[in-house]
């Protein structure tokens, strides 16, 4: 793997238990910021994907026996196969994703340290031991609970972290005992192909782990099986929350969108919250579910502010990924950067300044920052998924936190602020996931537990928590006088 063609562009067959095949229904990858051809990836037919199906159901027996440790050794082998390999992976990330070269050789050693986390919660598997006798005829009776693997997992992953978020759906999966069917978004499904590779060089059982690059149509039908378990999805509200109802009475976890506001009071920081502000708007070209959209400063720092965030945004140097120099890349598409383009055209129609940027070249949208909106706008209503941020006066935290807390999702928010009761008051009504003290909601560590609240979904990632997804208690009950003899 891969095989060449004619032209000397890499081709790779889909994996179907451990296997790799080629189907002939070809997927072209192309390179975001100049549309030239990186690779060709043949998809998963119907017929493939019927065969995963019953390879991971198969491959479900053997995995559930593996032991603690068995699982604990493959997934570090499989983190040294990772970091062995770092930099065909960071530079296959900037070909099928955009990605800058820093920022994708920053992707490469997370997804390592998140097989690493999920290796050592292999080993933290346990349950709890329980008293029954809290009423009386049962005395003596107690019960202890082990978790057990769900079965088959599916996981469905983006393109924006092709590689960590593949192992945050393959680490967990692993570590607990389950098969996996693994469908990577079609824009970049390469670096999932190289991982599924290497999980079986790793020693896990060959049946078990599939990787199926194929059109979102057919991945709903894999969520509708019933033999699929459990389904673990990161991607838009839209397309998540129909995959609930299609996923029927099975457990999904969704991890959606967000328009992730950050609050800085007057007794912030304020060199210091500009450049984490610029950092978590502006990095992967705004296409982040947690990336930085609002921007709520008090009215004291409110002019200092806008001018150290729009000479930031505009010293930004924005171009080729493959540039050491380069922080914002290409967004995923052209049709992604027009999308972007229209909703800031749409805010300076009602109104709205645009201070920096504003404008696009092909696949590259240059920072942004808008001031003048109002809250039903789309800049601060819908997730733009782009270098966007907008900015935007209070004189309350009241009013800010209200403001912040009035979008339909509510994934992670950062406050800037030294005052501990307000952290505690921001804390306690915060509608979201996640509360980042003295930094943006675009941080995130890896075994952290990472979810949101309201439209942007259902349950938790970071391995310790998806393992608790993907396993279900089971109760063993012990009634000690009943074993006696008579």
């Amino acid at each position: 793997m891969p095989a060449h063609g004619s032209d000397k562009i890499p081709e790779y067959g889909c994996i179907i238990g451990g296997e790799e095949r080629f189907s002939g229904e070809i997927l072209e990858v192309r390179f975001p910021y100049n549309g030239d051809l990186v690779a060709r990836v043949h998809q998963a037919t119907p017929g493939d994907l019927e065969d995963a199906l019953v390879f991971a159901r198969n491959g479900f027996e053997k995995t559930r026996a593996l032991s603690s440790g068995d699982r604990y050794r493959i997934l570090y082998r499989l983190a040294e196969l990772v970091e062995s390999r770092s930099g065909e992976l960071a530079e296959m990330l900037v070909n099928e994703g955009g990605k800058t070269i820093s920022f994708a050789r920053a992707e490469v050693q997370r997804a390592a340290e998140t097989l690493r986390i999920s290796a050592e919660e292999a080993k933290r598997l346990g349950g709890e031991v329980i008293a029954l006798d809290w009423t009386p005829g049962n005395e003596g009776r107690f019960a202890i609970t082990r978790r057990m693997p769900i079965g088959v997992v599916l996981g469905i992953v983006p393109f924006n972290f092709p590689l960590n978020l593949s192992c945050h759906k393959l680490g967990p999966a692993v570590a607990s005992g389950n098969s996996l069917i693994l469908k990577p978004a079609s824009a970049t499904p390469v670096s999932a192909l190289l991982l599924g590779e290497m999980l079986v060089s790793a020693g896990f059982p060959e049946r078990a782990i599939s990787v199926v690059p194929c059109p979102g149509t057919r991945a709903g039908a894999l969520a509708a099986d019933p033999r699929v378990a459990f389904v673990s999805f990161t991607g838009s509200p839209d397309v998540g929350w129909g995959l609930r109802q299609t996923a029927g009475r099975k457990p999904v976890s969704l991890e959606l969108g967000g328009i992730a506001p950050v609050i800085v009071h007057d007794d912030a920081n304020l060199p210091f919250a500009v450049t984490r502000i610029l950092t978590g708007g502006f990095t992967n070209a705004g296409q982040v579910c947690i990336s930085v959209q609002r921007v709520y400063l008090h009215h004291a720092i409110y002019d200092e502010a806008c001018r150290m965030i729009c000479e930031g945004a505009a010293a930004m140097v924005t171009g080729d990924p493959r540039n050491p120099g380069t922080f914002v890349g290409p967004m995923i598409s052209k049709d992604a950067a027009d999308r972007a383009l229209a909703v800031v055209h749409e805010a300076q129609a009602r109104g709205a300044r645009v201070l920096v940027g504003g404008r696009a070249e092909g696949t590259l949208f240059y920072p942004t920052v808008i001031a003048g909106t109002d809250p039903e706008m789309a800049v601060n209503s819908r997730e733009i998924f782009a270098p966007v941020i907008t900015l935007t006066p209070y004189e309350t935290l009241d009013q800010a936190l209200a403001l912040a807390n009035q979008v339909p999702y509510g994934l992670q928010m950062g406050i800037f602020t030294q005052n501990i009761q307000r952290i505690i008051n921001v804390h306690s009504l915060a509608e979201y996931g996640g509360v980042q003290v003295n930094d943006i909601p675009t941080f995130r560590v890896d075994h952290m537990p990472y979810g949101g609240v309201k439209g942007s979904g259902l349950g938790r990632e970071g391995p310790k928590y998806a393992i608790e997804e993907m396993t279900v208690p089971r109760v063993l009950a012990f009634n000690p006088a009943g074993g006696q003899d008579k």
